[in-house]
């Protein structure tokens, strides 16, 4: 029951300060920092799927998280039609001599016995697979480019609602971890981490140059919404009579009604998952992973396919931050691929589930909002504290001046800090994994 009361407490802080920042900076900039902190705690639960539940070390989260990102354009654009023209046939053959070309390699890799000549025929069939797609695809892309390149330039998506993108941004995410899982899931553990840093670099690096898919650096743009846009709502007659009703401007409060709309949406996300990866962890297969994770020989030993269960939470874990990929893209209204920077934000995810508590879902999601607060409050606290430290300092001093100006990269040490005074007072997080020692 303390425990309990505790963890309450924990979170009404957490309410506290979101509305703190409400009534002394503004309601809009409180509703977006909750909106980044729901996303950031989907995002938490995912790693602890991997992590808490299995130690499975993935330092390949931005990838994930960008794939759900492409899914989102790919769903909700609009095609463009002319780009389809102009090189869609090439594409979609060029797409289709890769396929045949991996199934080639993988027939012939079967089919030969171990020795020189499967190793000359795999590379023949891979170099002879590897030239026709390149002459198909290369002039396509290219005249996809070429189409209105300060607009367009790329093929467009299907045109449907922008929510089917979160589920879809799942599976394209958990497509991924399948393939990447069955490359490196068997390494030790700091292998893996590298493994999945380097695949995650090479996602996003793809991302940013293949601009007849998502433009690139250019990025796209205009991403239909879920909620109503704030023009529309300040031209409806129902909004202005309520915003009457309430003695509210109509142009401030639709912006705050859209971040309501949108907080409404990723809540029930979040509590979905939340649900169902309590459910899963106090099942049988819970158990199952959390033994493995504790001692694999023995897991082994007892019967138990280490590696296809790895496999499958880290399937699991990644659908989940494909999901809160798509949410954030679909927050933002753009994909920016150059903005998926998998080092940087990685490492934040990670302090999310430390300091929150590994291997605890409410601890995940708990770590999920203090650590994005306190990025996004990091800077405006630095700099009032800097003007509080140089207060009595000559206006125009120059150390001053250095002080205030480098008050905005207090985000890094304030996170270090946060994960240092968490790993010294709670070094299993604010909220422990539940076991049966208590």
């Amino acid at each position: 029951m303390r425990g309990a009361l505790r963890n309450l407490t924990y979170f009404l802080i957490m309410a506290a300060l979101i509305v703190l920042v409400g009534q002394m900076q503004s309601w809009n900039l409180a509703l977006s920092i909750l909106n980044l902190c729901i996303i950031s705690a989907i995002m938490a639960l995912g790693v602890n799927i991997q992590w808490g539940y299995a130690g499975l070390f993935n330092v390949g989260v931005m990838g994930f998280a960008a794939l759900g990102g492409v899914a989102a354009m790919l769903i909700s654009m609009p095609p463009v039609v002319e780009a389809w023209s102009a090189g869609g046939t090439g594409v979609a053959l060029g797409s289709l001599t890769l396929i045949v070309t991996i199934a080639a390699a993988v027939f012939t890799f079967r089919s030969l016995a171990q020795g020189k000549l499967r190793m000359l025929a795999l590379i023949i069939v891979i170099a002879v697979g590897y030239s026709v797609t390149r002459s198909i695809f290369d002039p396509a892309t290219d005249a996809i480019e070429r189409v209105n390149p300060a607009a367009t330039g790329y093929l467009g998506g299907l045109g449907l609602p922008v929510l089917l993108s979160w589920p879809i941004g799942g599976l394209f995410a958990g497509g991924a971890a399948w393939i990447v899982g069955k490359i490196t899931l068997g390494l030790r553990t700091d292998y893996l981490a590298i493994a999945t840093l380097g695949i995650s670099e090479i996602i996003v690096a793809g991302l940013k140059n293949e601009d007849w898919l998502t433009r690139g650096v250019k990025n796209v743009v205009a991403i239909p919404r879920p909620v109503p846009y704030e023009i529309n709502l300040q031209r409806s007659e129902w909004f202005i009579n309520w915003c009457a009703k309430l003695g509210v401007e109509p142009v401030t409060f639709s912006s705050i009604f859209v971040k309501l709309c949108y907080a409404s949406l990723f809540t029930v996300v979040l509590l979905i998952v939340l649900y169902l990866s309590e459910k899963a962890l106090r099942s049988p297969w819970g158990r199952m992973m959390r033994a493995i994770r504790d001692n694999e020989v023995s897991a082994s030993a007892m019967g138990k396919n280490v590696k296809a269960r790895h496999l499958q939470v880290f399937i699991l874990g990644s659908m989940v931050i494909g999901v809160a990929g798509a949410m954030l893209t679909t927050l933002d209204g753009q994909l920016t691929p150059a903005s998926y920077q998998p080092l940087r934000f990685t490492f934040l995810i990670w302090v999310m589930v430390i300091v929150g508590g590994s291997g605890n879902n409410w601890g995940a999601v708990l770590g999920g909002f203090v650590i994005w607060y306190f990025w996004i409050q990091a800077e405006p606290l630095g700099i009032w504290l800097m003007e509080q430290i140089t207060t009595n300092m000559d206006a125009g001093s120059a150390l001053r001046a250095h002080l205030i100006d480098s008050a905005q990269h207090m985000r890094l040490m304030t996170m270090g800090l946060i994960l240092l005074l968490a790993l010294r007072f709670s070094p299993r997080g604010l909220i422990p994994e539940r076991t049966g020692h208590g």
